[in-house]
Formats: C-alpha cells, sequence, structure tokens
C-alpha cells in the first residue's frame, strides 16, 4: 500500500495523518508513505522526526478580506497543483489522505483530478474552508463529530470515524505517564494545557488560582505553558505565591501527552478537536476554554458537543478568572458521583478505533482486502 499524507499548519492536522499512518503501517505491512506539507508550516519541523519522508510546497491561506495578497494565494494553489501532480506521478500511491490545513488544498484536489482515490478528514465540528472545498472532489470525507455529516452537501461518501489521535492516546501507557512526572500511580493530576503554544487567558487564570491550590493539596496540578509562557509563569507565580504550591508543576513542553493524558483525572484545556478525540478516548472529564481566536469559533461549538452530552464544563473567557476555574476544578474533583457520571459520558463520546476505520476505508476504496 502507498500512501500519501497531506495536513499542515497546527499539530491537530498533523497528528491525526501520523496516526493514520502507524496504524496503516501495522495493519498493511509493507506500507510505504509521503508527505506532502507547507515549506512554513509546523509539519516541516515535526514530520522529519519520524521515518516518513517528507516534501514540500509553497501554499498559503486566504484572508477573510479582500486583497492582493490573496491573488498571491490563487496563484500558489495552481503552482501547488501542478507540483503535486508531479509528486503524485513520481510516488505512484493507491491513496491520498489529507487531514486539514490549507497545504491539504492543492495535495487533494491534484489527486482527485489524477483520479486517485482520497479522503479527507476533518476534525472539527464546523469544518474548515480547505475541507468543504474539496468536500466535493474526494472519495470519501471522514467525520470527528457524529452529526456534522450535514456540513458537506456535496460529498460523494461520508463516513463518521471519530479523530484519529484518539487511538494514539488509547494505547498509551499510564504508568509511563505518572513516572515523568514523578507521582505515584494514586494521585489524582488536574492537567491544565494552553496548547501547543500556550495561552494566556489560561496562563493569567492559573496565575491567579495559584493561591487557592493548598486547599486542594490532595490533588496533584501539571500545568503545561508553552514555551513562551514558561519562564514569566514561574515569575508570576512565585511573586503571588512566595513560592511554587507543593502540589504544582510548571512545564513548558510534555513531549509524551498520550502517557500523561492516560494517567490524568481532569483536564482544564482549549477546545482544539484532536485533543477533545484524545480525551473522550480516555474518558477524561474536562474544563473546556475555547479560544476565541479561531475560523468561525469552531472551538466552542467544539467544546459545546463535550458539555451538552454531560462530559464537560465550559467557561468562555470573559467569563475566566483564578477563581472560576478553581471553583469548576473544586466542584468536579471533590464530587465523586459528577467525576464518574462525567466520565462516563466522555467516554461514550471517544473512538478509540478512529484509526482503524480509516485504513478499512482505505481498504475499500482501494480494493486490497480485509486482513
Amino acid at each position: 500500500m502507498r500512501v500519501v499524507l497531506s495536513g499542515g499548519g497546527t499539530g491537530g492536522h498533523i497528528y491525526p495523518a501520523l496516526a493514520v499512518a502507524s496504524r496503516c503501517a501495522e495493519e498493511i505491512p509493507g506500507s510505504e508513505f509521503l508527505y506532502i506539507g507547507g515549506e512554513r508550516g509546523l509539519e516541516s519541523s515535526l514530520v522529519p522526526k519520524t521515518e516518513i519522508p517528507f516534501k514540500a510546497i509553497d501554499i498559503t491561506g486566504f484572508r477573510r478580506k479582500l486583497s492582493f495578497e490573496n491573488m498571491k494565494t490563487v496563484m500558489r494553489f495552481l503552482k501547488g497543483v501542478r507540483k503535486s501532480k508531479q509528486m503524485l506521478r513520481e510516488f505512484k500511491p493507491d491513496v491520498v489522505i489529507g487531514t486539514g490545513g490549507y497545504v491539504c488544498g492543492p495535495v487533494v484536489y491534484a489527486a482527485a483530478k489524477l483520479g486517485i482515490p482520497s479522503i479527507i478528514h476533518e476534525q472539527n465540528a464546523v469544518p474548515g474552508l480547505t475541507n468543504r472545498f474539496l468536500s466535493k472532489y474526494v472519495s470519501t470525507v471522514a467525520v470527528s463529530f457524529e452529526g456534522s455529516e450535514t456540513a458537506f452537501p456535496g460529498a460523494r461518501n461520508i463516513i463518521y470515524t471519530g479523530n484519529p489521535r484518539a487511538t494514539t492516546v488509547f494505547e498509551a501507557d499510564k504508568n509511563k505517564g505518572f513516572e515523568s512526572l514523578g507521582l505515584p500511580a494514586s494521585s489524582s493530576i488536574v492537567l491544565v494545557v494552553g496548547g501547543s503554544r500556550g495561552a494566556k487567558a489560561i496562563n493569567d487564570a492559573m496565575v491567579d488560582m495559584a493561591p487557592y491550590l493548598k486547599e486542594l493539596d490532595h490533588l496533584s496540578f501539571v500545568y503545561v505553558t508553552g514555551d513562551n509562557y514558561y519562564a514569566p509563569t514561574m515569575e508570576a507565580i512565585q511573586a503571588k505565591t512566595g513560592a511554587l504550591p507543593r502540589n504544582l508543576q510548571v512545564l513548558p513542553y510534555v513531549h509524551n501527552m498520550p502517557e500523561v493524558l492516560a494517567s490524568t483525572s481532569l483536564i482544564v484545556n482549549r477546545a482544539g478537536a484532536s485533543f477533545l478525540a484524545e480525551m473522550t478516548a480516555l474518558g477524561i472529564p474536562s474544563i473546556l476554554i475555547p479560544s476565541p481566536n479561531v475560523t468561525n469559533n469552531h472551538q466552542e461549538k467544539n467544546a459545546r458537543t463535550l458539555e451538552q452530552a454531560g462530559a464537560a464544563r465550559v467557561i468562555l473567557e470573559p467569563e475566566l478568572s483564578g477563581k472560576a476555574l478553581f471553583t469548576a476544578v473544586q466542584e468536579i474533583m471533590s464530587n465523586k458521583v459528577r467525576h464518574e457520571s462525567m466520565s462516563k459520558s466522555s467516554r461514550k463520546l471517544g473512538k478509540p478505533d478512529s484509526a482503524h476505520l480509516i485504513v478499512e476505508e482505505i481498504r475499500r476504496l482501494t480494493g486490497s482486502g480485509r486482513s
């Protein structure tokens, strides 16, 4: 099986593609991969660290307002299509898979025009511009949220798979998570994450909440700041409390996030689709603080899906403060019945076999049969 993967800009687009590759390699031995990403996207640094060959095209996204820059984007798109066709003819893939981000546009469109079976995966409850465009050309659209199929009225075939990243996390070893944090396996961990680059609103709330943490000394708080916020966060907390609270760890980044998630009892986070898939695969209750700075406010829609199912508590940024966050954590972690109920609701939304479902669709499209 020869597979081309494309997805970029953020980890939310890249990690699902890598999860599909991992499962495909496991289920279809001998599979070969090529990742086509953007020259400037995060994928250009992440993918080369794996064993998957990486090639790049020059592409940018459309501006929301009319501008001359959009004309340049159109030209880059057309040039990207030509270059993608050349790469595809050389690699001769059996299938092309796009997991979002504007780099998928020329790559998957080129595959469709060459008659190569293609799949796009939409992580969010509200699809992005690129996937809405591609849905009319691809063989299959895979969605993460049940019910979001209606967002693709022109698609030929739509399947509900969940997010492939869930499979990676579901198989993680929680004992390694406890060990990496230096905590006993009996610990109740509250993990606070602002995203790979951090989030100022969550950072400010954690600084304000730090003096209250001694009231929850039976909990272990782990705050992942993002590299840029690490030093100022440590300084601000120490200035506010005199010393770092004994039950708080502040980390710039976590390299083994699947294992740490597997050991977590409650997570405080943005509402990016990949993180929600990871949380629900493990049945982790959550406090979600959706970013207001995303297209179509899709993070709040993602978060409300979990809230309506009873799996999460949503706090919008205007409502966020140290006291509000502390109260929300206390209400969930001090009530075993509520915590268990949220955990069950979260697990019901999880699709730990997501990557497998996409591999099954690859088999169907390519006629490779089943294992």
